[in-house]
C-alpha cells in the first residue's frame, strides 16, 4: 500500500527540481582587475582593483543577464541566494584589439554551484580600460 504514495511523492520532487537562480543559499563571488592602457593599447600604464564596476550574472542557460551588482571598493562582488546549477558572470572591458564597433566586449568565466550552502570563488577578472 504505500507502494502508490513513494511513487506519488517521488514524482512530485522530481517535478519540483529547480533551475539554476535565486532562491537558495549559496553564493558566488569574485574579483575585478583593472589592466589601464594608454589609448592605443600599446602601453600599460596601471593595474588597481576595479571599484565600482558593473559585475552581470546570467542563470543557467537564460538568453540575457538575470541579475547586475557593482563591485565594491576593492574590486570584489559577490551574487547571493543562489541554487545549485550552471551560472556566466561577467564585466565588460574595452576592446584592447580595437576592431568590435562597439568599443567593448564581455569578460566570461563559467561557474558551477554543485551544492546547498556553497561559497564558489569565481576566477579573476581582469578588464582593459
Amino acid at each position: 500500500r504505500s507502494f502508490p504514495l513513494i511513487l506519488i511523492m517521488s514524482i512530485f520532487f522530481i517535478s519540483c527540481s529547480k533551475e539554476a537562480g535565486e532562491g537558495g543559499n549559496s553564493s558566488i563571488y569574485g574579483k575585478v582587475i583593472v589592466h589601464n592602457y594608454n589609448s592605443s593599447f600599446t602601453e600599460l600604464n596601471d593595474i588597481y582593483d576595479g571599484a565600482d564596476e558593473e559585475v552581470y550574472i546570467i542563470y543557467g542557460d537564460d538568453l540575457s543577464y538575470s541579475e547586475r551588482i557593482r563591485t565594491s571598493y576593492n574590486g570584489v562582488f559577490e551574487f547571493k541566494y543562489l541554487r545549485q546549477g550552471n551560472y556566466t558572470v561577467f564585466v565588460y572591458s574595452e576592446d584592447s584589439t580595437l576592431t568590435m564597433p562597439s568599443g567593448k566586449y564581455a569578460v566570461t568565466r563559467e561557474v558551477k554551484i554543485t551544492s546547498n550552502r556553497q561559497t564558489v570563488k569565481a576566477d579573476d577578472i581582469i578588464i582593459f580600460k
